[in-house]
């Protein structure tokens, strides 16, 4: 094979090797992104909507995002916008580090693609039943971040 064929051989396994850790009992909704031409537009604005019916037990909330070396920082900024059934609109600004100092991605790495979980809030509930949405834009300061594979978000039971 030669590296283009590999490369693209990987990026149609990729997607099924992030969801057979979903799999588990523990993870009550995930689903990811692909960032189109891996070049997070300013426009882009990914998002995910989670119905909830169970008002009484905790959750985590966590994205994942997918990058390639050719992502030109060691963080990242996310602004979150979280919208309630009943229309109520919370919004965050995060920042995450995806490498070290020296240049060492953290996460999951294969090739040059590195997966990361990023943590948003843990041990919560969802207080009402109904549909939740998440909206994700970046807060880098270039309007088109590239080297973003995709970006997922995943709902699953604390202990995991």
């Amino acid at each position: 094979m030669t590296k283009g064929t590999n490369k693209a051989l990987w990026l149609l396994i990729m997607p099924f090797l992030i969801m057979i850790p979903a799999c588990s009992s523990n993870t009550l909704y995930t689903d990811s992104v692909v960032i189109p031409n891996k070049t997070w537009e300013l426009s882009n604005v990914p998002e995910f909507t989670f119905p909830v019916t169970d008002t009484f037990n905790l959750t985590n909330v966590v994205f994942t995002i997918r990058t390639g070396s050719d992502y030109p920082f060691r963080n990242i900024y996310l602004f979150v916008t979280a919208v309630s059934p009943d229309g109520k609109i919370n919004t965050d600004t995060l920042q995450y580090d995806l490498a070290d100092e020296k240049g060492n991605w953290y996460g999951k790495g294969l090739g040059d693609i590195h997966e990361l979980s990023l943590p948003y809030r843990t041990n919560v509930y969802f207080p009402l039943k109904g549909i939740y949405k998440f909206k994700i834009r970046h807060g880098m300061r270039i309007g088109d971040l590239k080297g973003v594979y995709d970006l997922g978000l995943r709902i699953e039971k604390p202990g995991r």
